[in-house]
């Protein structure tokens, strides 16, 4: 399945972005504050993107980075929030923002999202604190070992523990190692060091 999208804007509607690649026009279905960062008509741009696929339909969602598009992935394992509803939860509040309400527990901030209702913002705190956090460790351009906090953070760990147990592991490791076996010491490591054993 492909991981991104580049072409040129060819133009933008309410909900949807048109990117001119090799011949093709895709419609990418982004949430508005990502349709906000992509660049005028004619201007280049990169779509990170996931295909939502049923029996009756096929539709294209994009997003700005692969944060933004974590963030829609994590919004879907909420019981009663789907595609559509992720969309607009993105577009009513940036993802610092988000991060931050979640984070504490806002409530009152989370209920104020257009279309998000009182029990889903209950299911959305549930389920996702702690799961949104992007500490510099956890970020692939700043550690060379955000893969692995990305592993373990699907495995169901919480990001920001994982990065944490990614981070103390790195300083077990003995030198010498080629890149491959200090990631396989690492992963090991810092499962250890989350499972609290």
């Amino acid at each position: 399945m492909f991981n991104s999208i580049r072409g040129i804007v060819g133009g933008k509607s309410s909900e949807a972005l048109l990117l001119l690649t090799g011949g093709l026009e895709w419609e990418i279905t982004m949430p508005a504050t990502d349709m906000e960062r992509a660049p005028s008509n004619g201007g280049e741009c990169r779509v990170f993107t996931w295909l939502y696929h049923r029996d009756d339909q096929m539709r294209l969602f994009g997003f700005a980075d692969e944060t933004r598009r974590n963030t829609f992935l994590e919004l879907l394992k909420v019981e009663g929030i789907g595609p559509r509803g992720a969309l607009k939860i993105m577009g009513g509040i940036g993802q610092e923002e988000l991060e931050r309400a979640l984070e504490a527990g806002d409530l009152a901030r989370l209920e104020a999202v257009p279309g998000l209702g009182k029990k889903t913002a209950q299911k959305m705190l549930l389920a996702l604190k702690g799961k949104l956090v992007h500490t510099p460790a956890a970020s692939p351009s700043a550690s060379p070992y955000g893969d692995l906090v990305e592993a373990l953070a699907e495995m169901g760990y919480e990001r920001r523990a994982a990065a944490d147990a990614v981070a103390r592991a790195e300083e077990d490791v003995p030198s010498g190692l080629s890149q491959a076996e200090k990631e396989k010491m690492l992963f090991k490591n810092a499962i250890v060091y989350l499972s609290g054993a």
